[in-house]
């Protein structure tokens, strides 16, 4: 009913705006008139239709044709639903179905898993067994191996003696470097250090045309003159040339000169002390070892890498049996000596300071089988070294060192720690070329390792045959300079066009090393009191090195430090034309120093 209202509603409005849009009188009005007229039926025809849709509302015809539809849509919904019922049965069924033959099927799957667990630990169990009777065995065995290894102890404390016998022949069945002086280069296994030496082809010792050294006459304590024969005095053939031959003999003896003193001791009365006449100094002990004695000892433990029970021998056969040493004795040696050249370290100090040049360099040492460093200081011109033991490396090692003031020129081989002392530096080139030669045997397609070889070879060479007196050519230094540069260029080159290889770059890290201390490489040709290479330290070090491998293991690291005083005194007498012997003979005799207790010893230090 309300949409019939608003139809109707719609149709008066319509009919206003029709009768308004007219003006009588116009020249249009008879084709409004038509169109009026055309309008107004079709408004007819529609509420016609409308009219017969609202009664057809309110009879409730169409009510009625709705509701049927609805019903007949309804009906077609539950045929649609109870489809949908019926299907879903199905798809259930088939579902249970399918799920009792996977139950069957699972059955069947853990009825053989359970028959292969039953025969896995079936056979597990018999695996217990035989361990079991593995480990009964190995008992059995095990007790066997002990009465062997008694049996082979009681046959080992027999054979002894044949041991001793066989000594040499087994050495030379397990000879390596740990035991024989064969270099630990030559281990197997050990990585590969490069030699710069090049083969000549020429036999090993005296050349041809070499002088030969003899050896000299000595002042005879003892002569015997030889008659000529008569044959040679009665013939009238032979006449004497003015010329005596001679031939020595020289043989050397030890003898043992013992110097008593002696004094009456005298009681006091009152008190009951004893006393007597002071001793000369160096009387303290009831019987003591002078200065020779102690002199032999230290030579041969710190010099000679004698043990002590072998000093100890030595002695007391040297002596027939008249000396004989305590290990307490030869072990306090190198502190006593320590002790009493407190004036030659302070030389030596003192040269390593006003030295143009220093030799600088790290090696291992065993403290109480702990890791520590001995550091080595040496000085070209002034011929002197200092071995210094210290815990550790690095700049802590160097701390409280004359390195650390040091204002000159330091040669070492590469350890960056060196840079930060001195004013300049030097590398050690021949550490180079035996890089380089690894460079050379491990990169063979590059070329710039070769030139670069030949190349220092040729500066070394250039170097060492200078005169004294003979001075740098600023020519000849720039033309090699050159060719330095000229030789990175290309190691550049090729390093960009082939990279290192990942498991090989040892010859690209030297070149990029060579490229950035190129100053530190080449000073030597700009001065000659800089060495070329770090042999100097070097030397030193083995020197310490033999000690070393004699001792094995220091006890404290005064120890070690007192043996390092020994080396670098005894190496600083040896600069002097004295005897080393009776120079340390004569320090020995010296008065000890009254030792500090250690917080009074760091007060005076400071």
């Amino acid at each position: 009913m309300k949409n019939s209202a608003g139809s109707f509603l719609i149709i008066h409005q319509e009919l206003n705006s029709s009768k308004n849009s007219g003006t009588p009188g116009s020249g249009t009005g008879e084709k409004t008139m038509r169109i009026n007229f055309e309008y107004m039926t079709n408004l007819q025809y529609k509420v016609k239709a409308l009219q017969a849709q609202v009664d057809a509302f309110q009879s409730g015809e169409a009510y009625l044709r709705q509701k049927e539809e609805y019903e007949k849509r309804l009906r077609e919904k539950d045929r649609i639903i109870a489809a949908l019922k019926k299907e879903l049965g199905r798809s259930h069924a088939e579902t249970v179905t399918m799920r009792d033959r996977w139950m069957e099927v699972f059955e069947d799957l853990e009825k053989e898993h359970r028959k292969a667990m039953s025969k896995e630990q079936k056979k597990t169990a018999r695996m217990e067994q035989r361990m079991l009777a593995a480990e009964k065995s190995e008992d059995r065995w095990h007790e066997k191996w002990k009465e062997q290894q008694v049996q082979l102890y009681a046959v080992q404390t027999e054979l002894e003696e044949e041991k001793e016998k066989n000594r040499k022949l087994t050495a030379q069945v397990n000879k390596n470097f740990e035991n024989s002086s064969i270099p630990s280069s030559m281990q197997v296994g050990r990585k590969k250090i490069p030699n710069s030496r090049v083969k000549t082809g020429k036999r090993p010792g005296g050349q041809p045309g070499h002088k030969g050294h003899r050896r000299k006459l000595h002042v005879p304590t003892e002569t015997h003159e030889i008659p000529a024969p008569k044959k040679y005095q009665d013939s009238p053939d032979y006449y004497e040339t003015g010329k005596v031959i001679r031939k020595q003999k020289v043989e050397i003896h030890l003898g043992v000169r013992i110097i008593e003193y002696a004094t009456k001791e005298y009681r006091d009365r009152r008190t009951g002390a004893r006393v007597h006449a002071p001793f000369p100094a160096g009387y303290e002990n009831e019987v003591n070892y002078g200065g020779s004695i102690k002199a032999l000892a230290f030579l041969l433990g710190n010099e000679g890498n004698v043990s002590h029970g072998k000093i100890r021998k030595l002695i007391e056969e040297l002596t027939e049996g008249e000396i004989r040493l305590s290990d307490g004795m030869i072990n306090g040696l190198c502190r006593e000596f320590s002790e009493k050249t407190k004036e030659e370290k302070q030389e030596i100090i003192k040269k390593l300071m006003t030295s143009p040049v220093m030799n600088a360099d790290f090696t291992n040492a065993n403290v109480n089988g702990g890791s520590a460093q001995v550091l080595v200081l040496a000085s070209p011109q002034e011929n002197v070294a200092l071995y210094i033991g210290r815990e550790k490396k690095g700049h802590e090692g160097v701390k409280g060192t004359p390195l650390e003031d040091y204002v000159g020129t330091v040669v070492h081989d590469h350890d960056k720690t060196f840079y930060r002392y001195g004013i300049r530096h030097q590398e050690c080139l021949q550490h180079d070329c035996r890089y380089l030669i690894g460079s050379k045997e491990n990169e063979p397609e590059r070329k710039w390792n070769q030139k670069m070889h030949e190349l220092i070879r040729e500066m070394l060479h250039y170097r060492n045959s200078l005169d004294e007196k003979e001075e740098l050519d600023p020519a000849k230094v720039s033309g090699l300079e050159a060719r330095y540069d000229e030789i990175l260029r290309e190691a550049e080159e090729e390093y960009e066009a082939d990279p290192p290889s990942e498991y090989y770059k040892e010859g690209y890290n030297l070149f990029r090393r060579l490229k950035e201390y190129k100053e530190s490489e080449l000073l030597f040709l700009h001065d000659k009191r800089v060495p070329a290479n770090n042999s100097l330290c070097e030397r030193l070090a083995r020197v310490f090195k033999r000690k070393q491998k004699q001792a094995m293991v220091f006890r404290s690291h005064e120890s070690l430090d007192y043996t390092c005083d020994g080396l670098s005194i005894v190496h600083l007498l040896r600069t002097k034309d004295d005897s080393v012997y009776q120079r340390i003979a004569e320090i020995f005799e010296r008065k000890k120093p009254t030792r500090l207790k250690k917080n009074v010893a760091a007060e005076i230090m400071a």
